[in-house]
């Protein structure tokens, strides 16, 4: 495979792990959604879509874009190793939470099959990268984020932070320093009308985040 094909395939790639990751995280995975995840303008990604569509690999709908079969194979291989390669930045190399998605986009294109599975061994098979999210399994599977986020809570409720967005660094910047982290425990004090912010408690101190940010945050009752 030549230098140019590699080019090719890993913008390919990087695509359909865009419209993955927006439909689990954010939905619908529209072409401003992916155009602002790839950092493009919008006729760039537009344009990229209808290629990939012409090959099989998105589909185009009237609420946004979704992957194909052959396409979520893709996607689901790519987002695999980039969140191995997260947790390996991490746990291993102790790496800052807002900086291991880009440095993991390097190594995602270029771990082997062989490298992957020895990975997840050294690694204690986790099921979450180091935002939350899950780990697609070697046989494809995708474990589902709770529906609920920290926007949906009532004043009062407590929470468990479940996941966080991975691939905004100045937003994981923000959040990691209200305490919006995995695994962190919230309560929601205060909701303030008319789309205004959300007041929370964690760690024993009360803080306040916008709606929409606070929509990016998955909660889970339970931790489970």
């Amino acid at each position: 495979m030549s230098t140019h094909d590699i080019g090719k395939t890993e913008r390919t790639e990087m695509y359909l792990k865009a419209v993955f990751a927006l439909q689990h995280t954010a939905p619908p995975a529209t072409v401003s959604k992916v155009a602002e995840f790839m950092g493009v303008s919008v006729p760039s990604a537009s344009e990229m879509l209808k290629r990939l569509e012409q090959q099989g690999y998105v589909q185009a709908g009237e609420e946004g874009v979704g992957l194909t079969r052959e396409g979520q194979e893709v996607a689901v291989r790519v987002v695999r190793r980039l969140r191995l390669a997260e947790r390996l930045l991490t746990d291993v190399l102790g790496l800052e939470l807002e900086r291991v998605y880009e440095e993991a986009c390097k190594l995602e294109h270029v771990i082997s099959p062989e490298v992957e599975a020895r990975l997840e061994r050294v690694l204690g098979r986790p099921a979450r990268c180091p935002h939350g999210l899950p780990i697609p399994s070697g046989d494809g599977a995708v474990p589902p984020l709770p529906a609920r986020t920290l926007a949906d809570l009532a004043p009062g409720t407590a929470a468990r932070v479940w996941a966080i967005p991975e691939e905004n660094p100045e937003l994981v910047r923000y959040l990691k320093s209200l305490g919006l982290v995995p695994d962190a425990e919230v309560r929601v004090v205060e909701v303030a009308p008319f789309n205004g912010p959300v007041f929370f408690e964690v760690s024993g101190t009360q803080r306040a985040i916008g709606r929409e940010a606070a929509g990016r945050v998955r909660v889970s009752d339970d931790g489970s």
